[in-house]
């Protein structure tokens, strides 16, 4: 087995020209087809709390053996990294899952390559996307953070994400990716979260088999992908709570309030980086649609709430979008793994296609409702003026000048006491 023993810290901060910002004159692209979201514009200020507390003695436990797995790493199978991860706690600390995570995806010595030039980045197409959206992640640094490491931290990842696109050109930049990005560099250092973010981004083969990637349905050109894996969320929650489920759709709520959740893994939308990193620790060891199972059991655990709020598709939405500040997700999990379990999503597929066909059956009808009123008032548009309008050039070729005009004048003083507001417009 190749080595996967690397130093993590070497070279982490950028030496770069210092600056983010991108060269005056090159034009903003629209590349991002989640640019919209509002939700993903205005990322949670994350609390770097402690985060775990190693006086528990089942944590001072978990502690000693990870230390002693680490000591002869090689011989320690995914599984068990897996395991450990999954488990109560997680990884229970950054230091850790500093060299853990790329464990859980196989990144090897070979993968850590060094990183191209700032110049070289900035030639990009999605350049300029990239630097709005790493100026606008100030939240996601540690408070107090020096300057000049803050500086660094937002040229690492600008070339981190950058990388990963100029390496992938079929992958298109989403709204959110930078969400994860800061995560795996917060915790990693650039040079593991460049191999990390590319396994996460694009299904590379592994042991002779190309596993499906968890991020590559969002890097598309449309949303189509990520709307059709988002829609596994009803059928996953019908089974588990009916009432919750028809709740929803009768409140036509969608899947949007989840949109954001599921682009950043939870990055973007959780207080507390604790939890964001806990998260993590589990969605690196799970298949790709866990997030969808994760999303159910947080509506689960709100039921009473949302069961107790109007049934209005604005209502509900403002209410499940906001995350309470404090979730139990240990117990969060464990009902997502549970339901995941039951309910796999090979067993959801036809719920889900007949859900996207009555989708498109309501797409279509409304279409041609909004055609009909397109043509309702097209038709009205022939309203008495027009009428009389024909109705003069006919008469005008059978009477005098002057009986014209006092009929027109007789007939639009008519049109007027009737129809007065036409005139004020």
């Amino acid at each position: 087995m190749e080595s996967n023993k690397f130093n993590t810290d070497a070279g982490d901060i950028c030496s770069g020209n210092g600056n983010c910002s991108p060269p005056r004159k090159k034009p903003v692209l629209d590349l991002n087809h989640t640019r919209n979201i509002d939700d993903i514009s205005t990322p949670s200020d994350l609390k770097f709390d402690e985060e775990f507390d190693f006086e528990d003695p089942a944590n001072v436990e978990k502690s000693k053996k990870i230390e002693k797995l680490l000591e002869d790493y090689e011989s320690v199978s995914v599984e068990e990294w897996q395991h450990l991860a999954k488990s109560k706690g997680g990884l229970l600390s950054d230091k850790y899952r500093r060299r853990i995570w790329p464990l859980l995806v196989g990144v090897t010595r070979a993968e850590l390559t060094e990183p191209p030039s700032l110049e070289e980045l900035s030639t990009h197409p999605e350049y300029n996307q990239v630097v709005l959206d790493v100026n606008r992640s100030l939240k996601r640094f540690p408070p107090g953070i020096p300057y000049a490491r803050r500086v660094a931290l937002q040229d690492q990842l600008t070339v981190l994400i950058l990388r990963v696109i100029m390496r992938y050109p079929h992958l298109k930049y989403y709204q959110g990716y930078h969400d994860v990005a800061i995560t795996l560099l917060l915790v990693c250092g650039a040079r593991a979260a460049f191999p990390l973010l590319c396994r996460l981004s694009t299904g590379e083969a592994r042991d002779g088999e190309t596993e499906e990637a968890p991020l590559e349905p969002f890097m598309q050109p449309t949303m189509r992908a990520t709307q059709h894996r988002l829609n596994y969320l009803l059928p996953a929650l019908r089974r588990a709570s009916p009432e919750l489920a028809d709740t929803l759709q009768q409140a036509a709520v969608g899947t949007m309030f989840a949109l954001p959740w599921y682009l950043t893994w939870f990055g973007h939308s959780l207080p507390r980086y604790a939890d964001v990193v806990r998260l993590y620790d589990y969605f690196l060891c799970s298949p790709p649609l866990f997030p969808v199972y994760v999303t159910v059991a947080i509506v689960l655990h709100r039921a009473d709430e949302v069961l107790e709020c109007e049934c209005d598709m604005a209502m509900l939405h403002c209410l499940l979008s906001r995350l309470p500040n404090s979730l139990p997700f240990e117990e969060l999990l464990t009902t997502a793994q549970r339901l995941y379990e039951a309910h796999p999503p090979s067993t959801l597929e036809r719920d889900v296609q007949r859900l996207e066909r009555e989708e498109e059956e309501q797409r279509l009808r409304d279409e041609q409702r909004m055609r009909r009123r397109a043509a309702a008032r097209a038709g009205a548009g022939d309203t008495l003026v027009t009428r009389l309008r024909r109705g003069l050039a006919v008469c005008g070729a059978r009477l005098p000048r002057r009986y014209l005009l006092a009929t027109a004048a007789v007939l639009l003083g008519v049109y007027a006491y009737y129809r007065p507001d036409f005139f004020v417009r």
